[in-house]
């Protein structure tokens, strides 16, 4: 008798797949998947900003102190000082400016908003005594400060990280009424920060004046001040400069640059910035070996030390310093567009239009883009004033950072580099066999 026939099974789509035989590894995701995934989750990761941040500021400051040293010490001896006379003093003043960045690094958004006003009235009254005898010129600005024990400070870079912080607090403030022009105007733009810059003209000073400008710019953009507003302003602020401008020597500067014509004198120091940086070539003539610093370019560990790094590290260096700009941006805008505080982020977009823009500058004005304005380049070239207040600065983001939503949490729940290595060193004594054994007593036996 022929069975009958078994239906047949029906597969339950619902159902799960079947398991994999004993033996066999489970069909993993595609690498590129992986890779991509973890990526991801490093770069949203509530730390990354704060990481992005303290590590180019660490690397930047570094590279600074090294290029100094090689970039000062041929016009340190010429001069009858020591070789290291002048990286001596930019280390003193990271060192000194070290403990302002840490204590920046650990204070909290509040403290700054209950210091703006404060922080800014003191920064004026310190740029006010340009006027007294205790100021000190320079190359026709008189922007520095004589405080006596041999202390000369330039009082505008401080009030650049006063007016970033008194703008943060003040425009978060009048967020609600911003769309107003009188509001975005007073008290921020008038008469703030036109005391600020005004004062900075006063000693003639019109480089750090244009950072200044750049820096409430930045206030203004993240604090979401119509365009209209930005209008009337850019047009005030480039009829301004345009007159400026066209006084004393920076006519010839602006002339030169488009013309050239005179590359043995006004153009000369550009020239020179050039010719250093196409010596270099990719991977640069080597560190210390350089020739440009041999008293033919001016200012070579000031304001143009971004060439002795293109002849010295070539394309490469330069593209490293360009590449840690980079970081940093990228930090701050991590910061602008997560932290929840307004404060927070018109301050952040007022520092990082002053470091990221100044850089910018300085570079453009090197590879003969913009005119020679004598502004540093920030945490490269000498300069104590402005080293310790690009460090306090820094901090004050990088303390932002750290108060991003998660941050904090996940920064206390990592062990610290100096426990991970003493756990790991003594896991690897612990298990390390013992030379004593049965092996070792038949060796005398």
């Amino acid at each position: 008798m022929a069975s009958p026939t078994r239906p047949a099974k029906v597969a339950d789509p619902d159902a799960a797949p079947p398991a994999a035989p004993p033996g066999a590894s489970p069909t993993a995701p595609p690498a590129r998947q992986t890779l991509r995934g973890a990526w991801l989750g490093q770069w949203n990761s509530a730390v990354t900003s704060y990481y992005l941040l303290l590590g180019a500021t660490v690397l930047l400051l570094v590279l600074g102190l090294v290029m100094v040293l090689s970039s000062s010490s041929i016009d340190a001896l010429a001069s009858g000082r020591s070789p290291y006379a002048v990286f001596a003093d930019q280390a003193k003043f990271a060192m000194l400016g070290m403990p302002f960045m840490i204590v920046a690094i650990h204070l909290r958004p509040a403290f700054y908003k209950r210091i703006a006003w404060p922080a800014l009235i003191f920064a004026i009254g310190l740029q006010m005594l340009i006027f007294t005898p205790m100021a000190r010129g320079e190359k026709g600005n008189t922007n520095w400060v004589y405080l006596g024990g041999g202390i000369t400070i330039q009082p505008s870079e401080l009030a650049k990280v006063a007016l970033a912080v008194w703008l943060g607090a003040v425009l978060a403030h009048k967020l609600a009424y911003l769309h107003e022009w009188k509001h975005a105007l007073v008290p921020a733009v008038v008469p703030g920060a036109l005391v600020v810059v005004l004062l900075v003209l006063a000693g003639n000073d019109l480089g750090t004046a244009m950072i200044l400008i750049l820096l409430v710019a930045g206030a203004l953009f993240v604090a979401g001040v119509p365009l209209r507003v930005f209008a009337m302003l850019g047009a005030g602020t480039v009829a301004g400069v345009a007159v400026l401008a066209s006084t004393g020597n920076r006519s010839k500067r602006i002339l030169e640059l488009f013309s050239g014509s005179d590359p043995a004198g006004t153009g000369y120091q550009v020239k020179r910035g050039l010719e250093g940086l196409g010596t270099g070539g990719l991977t640069g003539v080597g560190l210390g070996a350089g020739s440009e610093k041999w008293s033919y370019l001016p200012e070579a560990h000031n304001d143009f030390i971004f060439s002795v790094i293109g002849e010295e590290l070539g394309l490469l260096g330069t593209l490293l310093v360009l590449g840690l700009f980079a970081l940093l941006g990228v930090g701050m805008v991590r910061v602008i567009r997560r932290h929840p505080d307004p404060m927070v982020k018109i301050t952040t977009g007022a520092l990082a239009c002053w470091i990221i823009g100044q850089a910018l500058i300085n570079i453009g004005v090197v590879i003969g883009l913009v005119p020679v304005i004598g502004v540093p380049l920030p945490l490269i070239s000498a300069g104590g004033s402005a080293l310790i207040a690009t460090m306090l600065a820094l901090g004050i983001i990088i303390s932002f950072a750290r108060d991003e939503p998660g941050a904090k949490e996940a920064l206390a729940a990592r062990p610290s580099v100096v426990r991970k290595s003493i756990a790991v060193v003594s896991s690897a004594t612990r298990r390390r066999p013992h030379p004593t054994g049965p092996s070792s007593n038949n060796e005398h036996g």
